[in-house]
């Protein structure tokens, strides 16, 4: 495209003389530069607020996401195992084994997150699974193990049974994930 300057014609309604973009085709698309402004101000402290808030949560999302995504995985792993099984006690082989690989492939990870980061990953898995913590815990180990694990996230400020709002108060949340899904190349769930 080459630049030009288009002259003025001069009229009753006067007119400015402005660059212009002449296109291939020969269309002429006006155009200008502004100056660039520079804007100062102080954040107020609810925007200081949000904005750390903001950013501890994607934190936590860009550290819990990818082990969200392994527990769905491999729960789809189990339950497409399980699906033929009767018997209680080969049930609990099953899950038995996964469960050593998994303590295994996951407990230092895990053990190293912060309570926050627990918080945040509780609410992916059920993002990503459909059920709360608790729900999956009662399923693969039993009520009892889920009570106790229930109260154990009580004690910490927690709760296994919490659900994922995805158009209510875990929007940030969503919004959050789904640019994460975007950069690298998870699919939506």
């Amino acid at each position: 495209m080459a630049v030009t300057k288009v002259q003025a014609q001069h009229g009753v309604n006067d007119t400015l003389k402005v660059f212009a973009f002449i296109s291939p085709e020969g269309d002429t698309i006006p155009s200008s530069a502004l100056p660039p402004v520079i804007v100062y101000t102080r954040l107020t402290p609810q925007l200081k607020k949000y904005w750390a808030d903001w950013t501890r949560l994607r934190n936590a999302v860009y550290v819990t996401y990818p082990y969200a995504k392994a527990a769905s995985r491999i729960m789809n792993e189990i339950n497409a195992k399980l699906v033929n099984v009767t018997s209680k006690s080969e049930r609990r082989a099953i899950i038995h084994s996964k469960e050593k690989e998994l303590k295994k492939e996951f407990t230092d990870k895990l053990t190293q997150l912060s309570i926050y980061q627990g918080k945040v990953l509780m609410k992916l898995i059920n993002r990503e699974t459909g059920n709360n913590c608790y729900e999956i815990i009662d399923e693969y180990k039993g009520f009892i193990s889920a009570a106790f694990w229930q109260t154990v996230a009580v004690l910490f400020g927690s709760n296994l049974k919490q659900p994922y709002d995805r158009n209510g108060k875990d929007m940030e949340m969503e919004k959050i994930v789904r640019d994460v899904e975007k950069m690298y190349g998870y699919r939506s769930s």
